[in-house]
């Protein structure tokens, strides 16, 4: 699939061999019982590399699938509150909120009202800049609290 007339070659042991025409150059790879790989497209003139394909793609594969199995997905977690929580109660959600984040999940902090609590919001807030206040040092507010319809909403983040 080479279509340059000339390329750089570079040996299986890794020593540069020149600039050969790359018919020359896929003769030599076809005697060593290899590949001719294009590394390096678009240098002038392109380079290639002799060496077993199959065993470049499945270095590749395995390359990628490390990277895959370490990576850490971050995930949501939900505290559910209402305004007027009681400090035992909120103490026992306050140490799931530090389990999440010490995990290194997110944690989305909802205030729920109903009925009359509707009237009395501030409550709610002053909740919400508690847990903020309470979880200063290992996390950083991603999204201020805000309302939406009847929940208003707070999200942290790890720091």
């Amino acid at each position: 699939m080479i279509t340059v007339p000339k390329v750089l070659v570079i040996g299986a042991d890794g020593e540069k061999l020149g600039v050969i025409d790359t018919d020359s150059a896929l003769a030599m790879a076809e005697e060593a019982g290899l590949d001719l790989v294009e590394v390096s497209p678009n240098t002038s003139p392109p380079v290639c590399k002799i060496l077993d394909y199959g065993k470049l793609k499945y270095q590749e594969q395995k390359k990628a699938s490390e990277a895959r199995k370490r990576q850490k997905t971050v995930d949501v977690k939900e505290i559910k509150m209402r305004p007027n929580i009681d400090t035992h109660d909120y103490d026992v959600k306050m140490r799931s909120v530090n389990k999440f984040l010490g995990e290194g999940d997110k944690v989305k902090v909802t205030m729920r009202f109903r009925g009359r609590e509707m009237a009395h919001q501030n409550l709610g807030m002053e909740v919400l800049h508690k847990v903020r206040g309470d979880t200063n040092e290992i996390a950083k507010v991603e999204a201020m609290p805000k309302l939406e319809g009847r929940q208003m909403i707070m999200v942290l983040a790890p720091r």
